[in-house]
């Protein structure tokens, strides 16, 4: 029997938010939230579902880890060759989201998509555990594979290729940066009226914002 999902409802009452509370830096406000769910002990505090889509307009949405935000945009690593790489690679933009259930939070983020430099890319891999080096070798992401036995035995290869030396980064793997033109802010608030504040760039390093109807 299906669950009744009419019936589930939260009533959203923890905090609001005031254009006044805001940082006149998009970029610093997202610190600041992101630092307070990691304070609040929030699970997975940097996953964000980063939507992109292909030139004909088919979208595709997926979780990724947050590994960077300052004034230039947010950073996250992956595979360049994986359906999130091919997608940007024709049409650089993505709208990416994180949501802090805990604290009723969520920031909804849309902009440009660029690589990020060579060495930015280096310095990550080199800070990454041994075993996802590794794996970023033995994953042809986003391909098909016959099996769970061929994934284990490809690791097994790109173990043997790099002994007990040094894993180097993938010429396939690193950094995209998405450099926003937009920035929303949502706050839970009772009867569904959130609170909803966007950032709109205006140039050099300048914000409008607005508040939005729930």
């Amino acid at each position: 029997m299906s669950p009744d999902l009419s019936a589930i409802r939260t009533e959203y009452a923890r905090a609001g938010l005031d254009e006044r509370d805001l940082d006149p830096s998009p970029s610093r406000q997202i610190e600041r939230w992101l630092r307070e769910a990691i304070d609040a002990g929030h699970p997975e505090p940097t996953a964000m579902t980063l939507a992109t889509a292909t030139p004909e307009g088919e979208p595709s949405a997926r979780v990724v880890l947050l590994k960077g935000v300052d004034a230039r945009g947010l950073v996250f690593f992956t595979n360049y060759g994986s359906a999130k790489g091919r997608d940007l690679a024709s049409n650089p933009r993505a709208c990416a989201n994180l949501f802090w259930v805990l604290l009723e939070r969520q920031i909804r983020v849309t902009g440009s998509v660029a690589k990020v430099s060579r060495e930015e890319s280096e310095a990550y891999f080199r800070a990454r555990p041994r075993e996802s080096q590794l794996g970023a070798w033995a994953s042809e992401q986003s391909g098909v594979i016959a099996g769970r036995a061929e994934l284990e035995a490809r690791l097994a290869e790109v173990r043997e290729r790099f002994g007990e030396g040094d894993v180097a980064c993938p010429p396939h793997w690193g950094g995209f940066r998405l450099v926003p033109d937009r920035v929303e802010l949502w706050q839970g608030r009772p009867s569904r009226l959130h609170d909803r504040l966007r950032y709109t760039s205006i140039g050099d390093q300048r914000w409008r914002i607005e508040r939005l109807a729930p």
